[in-house]
């Protein structure tokens, strides 16, 4: 895969419109132009072939919510406070990237063969909570957790199955439900005693 140009990044949703409408084995790369707004030529310049558009798809996915995580937990207030900013964030990149986010799902198997895809989740993810985990455990606006690690991944877990579910139910995505749902249950739930 070449590196992809900018101009390609403000097409991310309709591509992976495409992926969720016609399933990854259904989809061709003529579609994918069409959806990219690029001759077809082209997008086989950049991307050997649609394993690679799904593979920058899932990048640029999450790099975007990497990108609205890090703005969340540096944010301001104690540990509790940007670990509701976080959740909420999470929520916001997938009311964003649903079509993104619904493809991400559907394709975990090839998600799941590849180690930055992986590693990329962590990073966006998992590692700013079990940072925060730890400083809320310490500053007491977060109970102590015995692997704040593993606790992040059950909060990530939490987060993306409750936004999934208004993905795939709800005639429109419900952002502010979704959100209010996980941190009554998330953040209540580690609060400091």
């Amino acid at each position: 895969m070449r590196a992809v140009p900018r101009w390609l990044s403000g097409s991310t949703e309709s591509v992976a419109e495409v992926f969720a409408r016609e399933g990854f084995t259904r989809t061709r790369m003529d579609e994918l132009a069409v959806a990219a707004g690029v001759p077809r030529a082209t997008l086989y310049y950049h991307f050997s072939g649609k394993d690679e558009v799904l593979v920058w798809l899932l990048r640029s996915t999450l790099a975007d919510l990497k990108a609205a995580v890090m703005d969340a937990a540096a944010g301001a207030g104690d540990a509790r406070c940007r670990l509701a900013a976080v959740l909420r964030a999470q929520v916001e990149v997938m009311g964003r990237r649903p079509a993104a986010c619904r493809v991400l799902i559907a394709n975990l198997d090839r998600a799941g063969q590849l180690p930055d895809i992986a590693v990329g989740v962590v990073e966006a993810f998992h590692s700013p909570v079990t940072r925060l985990l730890e400083e809320g455990a310490v500053d007491g606006s977060l109970r102590r957790v015995a692997d704040p690690a593993r606790t992040a991944g059950v909060v990530f877990g939490a987060v993306t199955i409750a936004g999934l579910q208004s993905l795939v139910l709800d005639p429109e995505f419900q952002a502010e439900a979704v959100a209010a749902a996980v941190l009554d249950v998330v953040v209540a739930g580690l609060a400091g005693r």
